[in-house]
């Protein structure tokens, strides 16, 4: 008989993602009210999502060992406690200086919860693993969905402090629900001597080739990721003088909303060809980045804002399909044992990387404009899709063999 899905235990998580992504992304809606109450420059916001990005970074190898080595509940629910005090802090910010400091916070402790929960969610979805990792991701759509269309029609009538308040204070509330509600994750048995240690996930994420071309493949998403979420609201309300809450709601929508079925689609049809050949996911993932990075370029290029509502719209239902084995994919090359440690480093390197996309992006604006900029981030999904090709090829099937036997 089949193992029942543990619905209660996926929607804890959904939870949890959702105001992960949500309180990144209320930021970047309310950026140009901040950037006007606070007198900043583009070069000064970007800086601050840049040190957003680069925290986030930094701090993920230490979550993933803390997340291999201790129980992952407990590193999952602090997470969620110290970015929500963090996020409802920021509301008090009153120049550059406290928003660095916060946004800091923020990114550092939100480094703590990926690599700990999606290592908790293989240990329990094991046969229903894409479907499971494909209804956590929508969390991420959703998540910024909202906080796209109440962020910013919140922001624009009751002041930006306001949305930090809100969606940080919420943030606390839920922390107490998953310490009650949350099941810990269990514990691996190892030899002596066989402890995990600090470099444990970088050193395996390095001798690994499948693991380590899905890692170059997923910094170049991460990199689009992150460019596009935190210019294209600024984007569509210079270019096409939408007002904070539309062009907050327009930049986050379509794009999101369309990932939310393709996440769901691949998700459920990669588990099916998976059970023949694991290889799939891997070509569902270099499929999404293909098909998407037209529409990429053509979100920068149109001067139709319905061509870009549609390009948006297909950036996200491509973005979805290459999301949805993102973990599921990485851990089919790798033992269990380390699988915190390993996403983490993967986490770490896509996100340092990830976190030039801001600067980038505003030295493009300067330089040849952002229209440009943004478009240009399409020859970024077509080398993920290349890297992602040359794994499944030439080199997973035989990390897939050294997994098994680890």
């Amino acid at each position: 008989m089949p193992e029942k899905f543990k619905w209660e235990t996926i929607i804890l998580f959904w939870l949890c993602f959702f105001f992960n992504q949500a309180d990144r992304q209320i930021f970047n809606v309310a950026l140009p009210l901040i950037k006007e109450d606070l007198e900043l420059t583009d070069v000064q916001l970007g800086l601050i999502s840049s040190i957003f990005i680069v925290c986030i970074g930094v701090f993920v190898p230490l979550a993933g060992y803390v997340g291999d080595l201790f129980n992952k509940k407990t590193v999952v629910v602090f997470s969620l406690l110290v970015w929500s005090a963090a996020t409802f802090l920021t509301g008090f910010s009153t120049g550059f200086l406290a928003l660095v400091m916060l946004r800091a916070v923020v990114g550092g402790s939100e480094a703590f919860y990926a690599p700990a929960a999606n290592a908790l969610i293989g240990e329990k979805y094991k046969n229903t693993l894409g479907f499971a990792m494909s209804i956590h991701q929508t969390a991420l759509y959703l998540g910024i969905i909202l906080s796209g269309v109440v962020g910013g029609y919140i922001a624009e009538t009751y002041g930006w402090k306001s949305i930090f308040y809100l969606f940080g204070g919420i943030g606390i509330f839920l922390f107490v629900l998953m310490c009650y509600r949350l099941e810990p994750g269990k514990t691996h048995e190892r030899e002596p001597g066989s402890r995990v240690v600090f470099f444990d996930g970088l050193r395996i994420l390095c001798k690994n080739r499948s693991a380590l071309l899905m890692t170059f493949a997923f910094s170049c998403m991460v990199f689009v990721n992150v460019g596009y979420l935190t210019w294209t609201p600024l984007f569509l309300h210079e270019k096409f003088a939408q007002s904070i809450t539309e062009a907050g709601f327009s930049s986050m929508f379509y794009h999101h909303f369309f990932a939310f079925f393709g996440v769901m689609l691949a998700g459920r049809l990669s588990d099916r060809f998976a059970r023949r050949n694991s290889v799939y996911r891997l070509y569902f993932q270099a499929l999404g980045l293909l098909l998407g990075a037209p529409f990429i370029f053509l979100i920068g290029m149109s001067e139709n804002i319905y061509l870009i509502y549609f390009g948006l719209s297909m950036f996200g239902l491509f973005r979805g399909v290459y999301d949805s084995n993102i973990y599921a994919s990485l851990y089919s090359v790798i033992d269990e044992r380390v699988h915190s440690s390993v996403a983490a480093a993967m986490i770490m390197f896509a996100y340092i990387f990830g976190a030039l996309a801001p600067i980038a992006l505003a030295a493009l604006k300067g330089a040849v404009g952002l229209s440009m900029g943004i478009s240009s981030l399409s020859v970024l999904y077509l080398c993920g899709c290349v890297l992602l090709w040359i794994a499944a090829q030439f080199t997973y099937q035989k990390n897939v063999l050294y997994s098994k036997q680890a």
